[in-house]
Parts: C-alpha cells; structure tokens; sequence
C-alpha cells in the first residue's frame, strides 16, 4: 500500500473534562492524529471516514464521544503531520501549543489555521475492521481556510507535494 498516494489530515476532538459540573476539576484536552486513510463516502448526506488504529487514543475518545474534526492539510504543515505522527507521547496539550487554530462551533475541536478545509463531523457509525476501527461521520460543518498551495500528500513512507 506504500505506492498508493493519499492525502494527509490531522483529525482532531476535545476531550471532556473530568467533572464538567465542577468549576475546579481539570479542564479536557485536545487531541490530535495525523491520518492519511481519510475519504469521502456520501454527499447526500454528507458523510467521510476516517481509519483509527485499534486501541489509539483517538480511538477510544471517539468511542466515547461522537464530535470530532477534521484538517486537510497543505504541503506547507508538513510539520504539524509530523508531530502528530509521533509515536508514545504522552500529552497533545504541548502538540498544538504553537500551532494557530480556531475552536469548532459545533465540535469543539481544533480546527488548523491554514489547511485547505476543515470539516466538523458526528459519528454516525464505527466498523471493526481487522486491527482497525473505521469511523463513519456526518459533516455538520465545512469550511475553506485558506487557498493558498496544495495539498500534503504521503507517499512510499514519506510526505510529498503535488509536481
């Protein structure tokens, strides 16, 4: 599957707080991972799905709560595809410190400043799939960032640009 180019997006959700109804408890955190098994799979309704690792941490955030996003990157945030790849860290809160996003409307989720389109989403059903859990969302919200290059495609094991 190395020689099948695809595009590269950070998925990304809010992770509830503790205790929502106490002033005092720890606050949630954002959670990011870049994926590349990312598709289209209806317009009426408008539906995407994304591939998780089994057992991975956005893997079991989504099965606990359906609202998350999505961030199609542009060949210029090869670094930030890079960071959230990263293996056996321990907290995402210092990933997105430096990153400029907005926080999603309907999601809550980070949305990544630049990207070619962010979409917000609600899972609407979840596959087991091999070692894989594949999550079906509704798009609730679309939006266009920016215009500016293309996009960030990864390739025979690396990040790649159209041309």
């Amino acid at each position: 599957m190395s020689r099948l180019a695809a595009g590269v997006v950070l998925v990304t959700a809010r992770e509830p707080g503790l205790d929502p109804d106490d002033a005092n408890a720890p606050a949630g955190e954002d959670v990011g991972m870049t994926a590349t098994a990312f598709l289209s799979v209806s317009l009426d309704p408008p539906l995407v799905m994304v591939s998780l690792r089994e057992g991975s941490r956005m893997d079991d955030l989504l099965a606990e709560q359906p609202m998350w996003a999505v961030s199609v990157l542009s060949e210029s945030q090869r670094h930030i595809a890079g960071r959230f790849a990263m293996k056996g860290r321990i907290s995402d809160r210092l990933l997105f410190e430096d990153i400029p996003y907005t926080r999603g409307a309907e999601s809550g989720a980070p949305l990544i400043g630049g990207a070619l389109s962010t979409l917000e989403c609600r899972t609407e059903r979840t596959v087991s799939a091999g070692d894989h859990t594949l999550v079906i969302g509704r798009v609730l919200t679309a939006s266009l960032p920016s215009a500016e290059g293309g996009p960030l495609l990864y390739f025979r094991g690396r990040y790649r640009q159209l041309g």
